[in-house]
């Protein structure tokens, strides 16, 4: 590995990984931010030194479970499609992005914080949405279910509006009615 690329994770390794990723976003969402770490190791079935080992601070372990929620959400796209047709694969992630949403709530004043001290926790993120985005409206619009006036842009501006306006587990039979409505304009209506 000389060439500076990171060492791939035994498979123990990117499970316990993988199992801390999962708890945080568990208690972010359910506890906040302000539960203890110690917390997190023990949702995740780990002990502390393993956290750290992977995590070595809070923020180190927020930045990695926002970009998980965004590769999760982004790769849900591509699955969705194979697996239904392209409007309704189109509607069951526009679900994901409400619960990738009310996730990144639960997280938001720190990957303020992190994005205020110089960190980059976003990085790419927004280009991936939309890119999974447009390749759903693209199935959609190749399978003549959906209008071609609307760009990837404007259902992402659509849908981040729905989410400020609606996130919060409080709040999902809004959020979702919402999505409804929209998903239903870009439809099109056979005569």
């Amino acid at each position: 590995m000389a060439d500076g690329a990171p060492r791939p994770l035994r498979a123990d390794a990117r499970r316990n990984r993988e199992k801390i990723l999962a708890a945080a976003v568990r208690v972010f969402t359910t506890r906040g931010l302000d539960t203890g770490m110690e917390r997190i190791a023990a949702e995740a079935g780990v002990g502390s030194a393993t956290l750290y080992r992977n995590f070595p601070s809070r923020e180190a372990l927020v930045e990695a479970v926002y970009r998980d929620e965004v590769a999760r959400l982004c790769d849900a796209a591509p699955a969705l499609l194979a697996q239904r047709p392209p409007e309704e694969a189109l509607r069951a992630w526009t679900r994901l992005f409400l619960d990738y949403v009310t996730a990144k709530y639960g997280m938001i004043d720190a990957l303020r914080a992190i994005a205020a001290t110089g960190g980059d926790p976003y990085g790419h993120s927004r280009e991936m949405i939309r890119a999974a985005i447009a390749s759903l409206m693209e199935a959609c619009a190749a399978a003549g279910t959906i209008r071609t006036d609307i760009r990837p842009t404007d259902l992402a501006a659509a849908l981040e509006g729905i989410a400020l306006t609606s996130a919060g587990a409080e709040h999902r039979r809004q959020a979702e009615r919402l999505l409804d409505l929209t998903l239903d304009g870009l439809t099109v209506r056979h005569g």
